[in-house]
């Protein structure tokens, strides 16, 4: 998941620097006032949405196919520690009552 992350972090990285330069050549249009800054966030954000979703979509996949994997691990665990839990209540109990 941090490889997913960090290539995700790149290619907006890469496109906040396409459009910082396409914004002060003129390309794209300016913000109004001091709004340039968020103009341009914006702008590279919008733009590296769409290349992240066709260009990793590899990576998503095997980072899910991981974070399944876990889930099903923790269930497992869980149904484990309730099937013991229940040995032992059962145990107490026979114990517990009069034979």
């Amino acid at each position: 998941m941090l490889r997913y992350t960090l290539m995700r972090l790149g290619i907006f990285a890469g496109c906040l620097v396409v459009v910082w330069g396409a914004v002060y050549s003129g390309i794209f249009p300016r913000g109004f006032g001091d709004s340039n800054g968020l103009w341009i966030l914006l702008l590279a954000l919008v733009l590296s949405a769409p290349i992240s979703w066709v260009v990793l979509r590899k990576e998503r996949d095997r980072a899910s196919v991981q974070i399944v994997t876990r889930v099903d691990r923790m269930k497992e665990n869980l149904d484990a520690n309730r099937s013991q839990e229940d040995v032992a209540d059962d145990t107490a109990r026979a114990q517990g009552q009069p034979s």
